[in-house]
């Protein structure tokens, strides 16, 4: 089974490494923010993934240019295949369900979801404004979205998910996740109320799919992003983060109180584009008021010793 290389060193931000390649795939690790293709109407100056492949493509084919043949948001990361010419991309779109043998993606979320792991299993729409939302089974224009997740660490409000496809509709994570109450976080379009790493928390972590003629397999790796793992310590430090600009910070999950004071201010930048404050003495003034004596604190520890000799 050929692999992509391991050890290697983490890309600058913003910049795409290429994770493998031959002559009918190349496989690209894509940072956030950048659209895998320019979206329509925009200018001929537009950056996309797909021109950079191109040009990475023609340093030993001059006449080479990249296909696409799946996509990720422009906030999203990580792993993206393209095909270098005609023929392999039309190999792969024919049998893409059948050449893939997994997908996986991680995910931070807000709140905790219940049990330590399932299947979403529902009918997916996208409306006019091509948002994508749920639909009773065999809607018109409804497709069946099968995603099975796995809790992975769990801390300050948030979750960290493993995500594994079985099948790729538009926004299938993002509007599964929304409806199962537990929106990715810094997606505000379908629900989320917060934005600990400055983006869309969700990171194509893996790809493991067939070559389109034969050869073997190829299985393509991107880590976890540090601004996914960071909120989840966040309390753990007495800190807290709010979006930028918001004039009060939402709660990490519903009817989950945080730390900290609920007014915003400019705070401290934090890698990844969020903002991360100290509690304000204003917060604290609570917890000195409903401090115990010391006679309630040894009274208490007897209470602890006594309650232990008899486990």
């Amino acid at each position: 089974m050929k692999s992509s290389r391991s050890g290697r060193a983490s890309p600058r931000p913003g910049s795409p490494e290429i994770l493998y390649e031959d002559e009918d795939l190349v496989i690209v690790d894509k940072p956030a923010g950048l659209p895998t293709i320019a979206p329509e109407g925009s200018s001929g100056r537009s950056r996309s993934l797909y021109d950079w492949v191109t040009v990475h493509i023609r340093r030993r084919n001059p006449k080479g240019r990249a296909a696409v043949v799946h996509r990720l948001d422009r906030d999203s990361s990580g792993v993206v295949v393209f095909a270098t010419g005609g023929a392999a991309k039309r190999e792969l779109m024919d049998r893409w369900n059948q050449l893939v043998r997994t997908r996986r993606y991680a995910a931070l979320v807000e709140g905790t979801p219940p049990g330590e792991a399932g299947v979403l299993d529902s009918w997916l729409r996208e409306n006019r404004a091509g948002t994508v939302y749920e639909a009773p089974p065999g809607s018109p224009g409804a497709l069946r979205a099968v995603t099975r997740w796995r809790l992975l660490e769990t801390g300050g409000g948030f979750s960290l998910l493993e995500l594994e496809l079985e099948t790729g509709r538009k926004h299938q994570i993002r509007a599964q996740l929304s409806a199962f109450g537990h929106p990715v976080a810094g997606d505000s379009r379908y629900g989320a109320r917060t934005d600990p790493a400055g983006r869309l928390a969700l990171h194509a972590v893996s790809i493991e799919l067939e070559r389109p003629f034969g050869g073997g397999t190829v299985r393509a790796e991107s880590p976890v992003p540090d601004s996914f793992l960071r909120p989840l310590r966040g309390r753990q430090k007495g800190l807290y983060y709010v979006p930028g600009g918001a004039k009060h910070r939402p709660s990490p999950a519903a009817g989950t109180p945080a730390g900290g004071a609920d007014t915003a201010g400019p705070g401290t930048a934090v890698p990844g584009g969020g903002h991360m404050k100290e509690k304000s003495k204003q917060a604290k003034e609570p917890k000195k008021k409903a401090q115990k004596t010391l006679k309630e604190k040894r009274k208490e520890k007897k209470e602890k010793a006594a309650n232990k000799s008899e486990e």
